[in-house]
C-alpha cells in the first residue's frame, strides 16, 4: 500500500499535536479526517475558542469531527464512514475500545516520554521536575490501560541542565513528528515489530498539574526547587507566597533561578526566608542553600527580571 492510498484519521488537540499532523500532510500522507475537542468559550468575553489542531485542519481543508462523547452513536458512524486504515493519536483524550479498535491497521499514540516511565498527562514537565538527564518520545499501539500498549519505536534526547519545559516541549514536538512519520512508514511497509512495555516497581508517574502542584516548597533542596521551576516555566509556572513591605500578601511566579554561590552569614535562617539588597538581587533560602531568583511575575503585574521588580516595589 502506498502512503497516498493509506487513509489516516488524526486525533489531537494542542499545539504539540499540530506538528505531527503538519508532518503527515506535508509528507503526502492521506489524512481523511481530524478528530479534536469541541469549541469552548474562553477569556473574559467568553468568545468561542478552537483547538490548535482544528485551526490547522481548517487551513488545510481537512474534514473535522468534534464529538462531545466518544461513544456517541452518530460520531461512531461518522468516524466509521471515513474508512481509516490507521488512526494516529497525539495529545488527545482517552479513547474507548470501540474507537481505537476500529481501523484494520490499528491506532497508535505518540507519547512524550520513554515509556513505561512517565505515563500520564504531563510527562515533559515531570521529567524536568524530577531532574532527569534524558527523555524522548514513544509510539505505541493503544490497548485498554492508558499508555501501556506495545511499543513501536522510541527516540531519545538529552535534557539540558538549564532547559525548561517550553524549550524541551518545542524540541520534542519536532522529534515526535519524525517518530510519527517513521511509525507510519513501518506500518505501511508491513514490518512493524512491537515490544511489550517492561514492568517495573520503580515507575515514575506524570499526573496532571494543578495550581497547588506548582507551589514551591523551599524546605526541599536547591537543586529540586530549581528543577521544579524549570519544569513549569514558562507555563503553568511555579509560584510562591510573597509579603510586601507594607504587609500586603500576594503571590509571585518564578520563571528562572540559579543556585546562589554567594557567601553569606545567614545560612542559619529558615527555609523560605528572602534576602535582597533592594536593588539588584533577590534570593530565597532552601533546605540546603540559597536560590537566586532572576525572572519573576507578581500577581497582577507583567513578567520582569528581579532588578526591574526591585525598582518598583519593596519587600
Amino acid at each position: 500500500m502506498r502512503k497516498e492510498d493509506t487513509r489516516i484519521v488524526f486525533m489531537g488537540t494542542p499545539e504539540f499535536a499540530v506538528a505531527s499532523l503538519r508532518a503527515l500532510v506535508e509528507d503526502g500522507w492521506n489524512v481523511v479526517g481530524v478528530v479534536t475537542t469541541p469549541d469552548k468559550p474562553a477569556g473574559r468575553g467568553q468568545k468561542m475558542s478552537i483547538s490548535a489542531v482544528k485551526e490547522y485542519a481548517l487551513e488545510q481543508g481537512l474534514p473535522i469531527l468534534q464529538p462531545e462523547k466518544l461513544k456517541d452513536e452518530a460520531f461512531l458512524q461518522e468516524l466509521k464512514s471515513l474508512q481509516a486504515d490507521v488512526q494516529v493519536v497525539v495529545a488527545f483524550r482517552m479513547l474507548p475500545e470501540v474507537v481505537w479498535n476500529m481501523p484494520p491497521k490499528g491506532t497508535f499514540n505518540l507519547h512524550a516520554s520513554l515509556l513505561p516511565q512517565y505515563r500520564g498527562a504531563a510527562p515533559i514537565n515531570w521529567a524536568i521536575i524530577n531532574g532527569e538527564k534524558e527523555t524522548g518520545v514513544t509510539t505505541f499501539f493503544l490497548q485498554h490501560e492508558i499508555d501501556t500498549g506495545n511499543i513501536i519505536l522510541q527516540k531519545k534526547t538529552p535534557i539540558g541542565d538549564d532547559e525548561n519545559i517550553g524549550e524541551l516541549y518545542d524540541r520534542l514536538m519536532g522529534i515526535g513528528s519524525n517518530a510519527v512519520l517513521e511509525t507510519m512508514e513501518r506500518i505501511v511497509a508491513g514490518n512493524v515489530q512491537t515490544t511489550p512495555q517492561p514492568e517495573s516497581e520503580n515507575l515514575k508517574p506524570a499526573p496532571k498539574l494543578f495550581k497547588e502542584t506548582c507551589k514551591l516548597d523551599f524546605s526541599d533542596t536547591v537543586e529540586n526547587v530549581r528543577n521544579k521551576i524549570r519544569g513549569l516555566s514558562p507555563y503553568p509556572a511555579a509560584w510562591m507566597d510573597l509579603t510586601l513591605a507594607d504587609g500586603t500578601k500576594t503571590t509571585m511566579k518564578v520563571f528562572e533561578a540559579q543556585t546562589d554561590i554567594q557567601d553569606g552569614t545567614s545560612d542559619e535562617k529558615e527555609f523560605g526566608c528572602l534576602e535582597t539588597d533592594g536593588k539588584s538581587f533577590l534570593r530565597v533560602k532552601c533546605g540546603n542553600g540559597w536560590l537566586r531568583l532572576h525572572d519573576v511575575q507578581i500577581a497582577g503585574k507583567k513578567r520582569m527580571n528581579v532588578k526591574d521588580l526591585l525598582n518598583g516595589i519593596k519587600l
